[in-house]
């Protein structure tokens, strides 16, 4: 799964990633105001971690551009402001939760898990396609109810796939989705069409119904016929 942090000061934003990394998370960060704009314009993720006060501009701004993109990444506020004012514009603007500084790291983690579920297949963070189940909170996959064993990148790339159905993905996507902000350390498409191909091989084995679909020049699509 894919976060972005939106923090200016660098102490609270490193520790703050580096903790979500160790959750197997994808941590993208912006530091200010514009460079949080233009990705929150250009990527999308499954939650956006929201300081309020920023250089360059509010919080509650960018915001106010997810819905108008009509975006649907959870979105927590985290503030030092212990203001009612501010946690009410925040949650009429679509904010999911606010937390407010200082918290613990457990539980903004407990958080980032809650808004995901109530976002996600009704409130089961759990994604099940044919006889494929992937359980993002705890970086597993069952075919079958049989466990499949998977890489942080593999499982990573199937998450991707599973949450985009039938949509066709190029290459540039999933890298990316899957490497983020280090996508230059992605070593190229080579690495990509090494570890797709690993992942197909796995599920192809294991008897997974869903298929990944090479598509010629373009990237990838994931498969499955429900009939």
């Amino acid at each position: 799964m894919k976060i972005l942090l939106v923090e200016d000061e660098d102490s609270l934003r490193e520790t703050i990633s580096r903790s979500l990394e160790k959750q197997k998370y994808i941590v993208e960060s912006a530091s200010d105001f514009y460079s949080a704009l233009l990705k929150i314009n250009d990527y999308d993720y499954d939650c956006v971690i929201l300081d309020i006060m920023l250089p360059g501009g509010s919080g509650l701004t960018l915001l106010d551009e997810l819905k108008k993109l009509h975006k649907k990444e959870s979105v927590i506020i985290i503030s030092a402001k212990d203001s009612l004012e501010d946690k009410i514009t925040g949650l009429d603007l679509g904010a999911d939760d606010y937390l407010t500084k200082p918290f613990h790291l457990a539980e903004l983690n407990a958080r980032i898990k809650s808004v995901i579920r109530r976002k996600q297949q009704d409130g089961e963070i759990n994604i099940t396609v044919g006889n494929v189940t992937v359980y993002p909170d705890r970086h597993a996959v069952h075919i079958d109810s049989k466990e499949l064993e998977l890489n942080r990148k593999e499982f990573d790339l199937l998450y991707y796939f599973v949450t985009n159905p039938q949509r066709l993905i190029s290459k540039g996507a999933l890298a990316e989705a899957v490497w983020g902000d280090y996508i230059d350390q992605a070593d190229s498409f080579d690495f990509i069409y090494s570890q797709v191909k690993n992942l197909r091989k796995k599920l192809k084995t294991a008897g997974a119904l869903p298929e990944i679909k090479a598509v010629y020049g373009y990237g990838y699509k994931l498969i499955y016929d429900e009939e």
